[in-house]
Parts: C-alpha cells; sequence; structure tokens
C-alpha cells in the first residue's frame, strides 16, 4: 500500500514540474504545412514537421489530425499510429529512439550533396568507380 508521505513526495515532484518542465496546452496538426503546432503553458508556440516523427512518416493526414496531450500536457499521443511523444523531447529535437535518430542523421548525413562530392565521384567515376575493400585470404 502506497505510504501518504510517498504520496506528498510525488506531489511536491508534480508541482516542481509543472513549473519548470515544458506543458503543451494544445495541439493541431495543420495538413497544409504538414506540422504540428503545439501552444505551451508559458505561451511558446513550436511547431515541427509530423512526419519527422519515428513511426509517422506514412501517416495520413486523418491519423496525424488526432493528436491529443497526455499527462497534462507533458506529452503528445497519436491511438491510431501507436505514438507517444514527450513535449521536453520534441523540444529538444528528440523525434524517435537513440537508435532511429542515430540512422537518420547519418542517411541525411549521406544525402548531403556539395560542388566537392560531385566532383570527388566524377573523378571516382573516371576510375572504375568506389574502390573496392582491401581483399581477405581465408583463415587470415
Amino acid at each position: 500500500m502506497i505510504e501518504d508521505a510517498e504520496i506528498d513526495v510525488a506531489r511536491r515532484r508534480g508541482e516542481r514540474l509543472a513549473l519548470t518542465e515544458p506543458r503543451a496546452t494544445d495541439a493541431r496538426y495543420d495538413a497544409a504545412s504538414g506540422r504540428v503546432i503545439v501552444n505551451l503553458a508559458n505561451g511558446c508556440t513550436f511547431a515541427f514537421p509530423a512526419r519527422a516523427l519515428q513511426g509517422l512518416d506514412e501517416a495520413r493526414d486523418e491519423d496525424l489530425a488526432r493528436v491529443e496531450l497526455l499527462g497534462d500536457g507533458y506529452g503528445l499521443h497519436w491511438e491510431a499510429l501507436n505514438a507517444d511523444f514527450t513535449v521536453p523531447g520534441l523540444l529538444m529535437g528528440l523525434f524517435g529512439t537513440r537508435a532511429w535518430m542515430a540512422r537518420e542523421q547519418a542517411r541525411h548525413a549521406g544525402a548531403a550533396t556539395s560542388p566537392a562530392k560531385a566532383a570527388a565521384a566524377r573523378e571516382n567515376g573516371k576510375k572504375g568507380g568506389r574502390p573496392r575493400g582491401a581483399a581477405r585470404s581465408v583463415g587470415a
């Protein structure tokens, strides 16, 4: 059974979080821009591309529009998409798990183009393409 002291500690922790952690007062999906717009309790507003979130890249507008607030505004929830994100995490640019974020960053970095990268690719093409890795001998 939970002790009264434990309840008091949890209540005080919640009161501190309410004063220091960002909380959403409402959230909505704007189909025209493809962004989720979140109004915070402190009067600020922020927006982010909905399909940049892990698991939402293929979501339909109708499902994205059904965003709900969780836990006094500490989280966003999409029931039909089985997706939950914390407001503090979204504000920090955390749009998925660490592993997913690392893969996304690598994918975007690999897609970067520049005149130098294009020139290097042309030179490699003249030489027969990307060099293969060193041959390994069996049993080495």
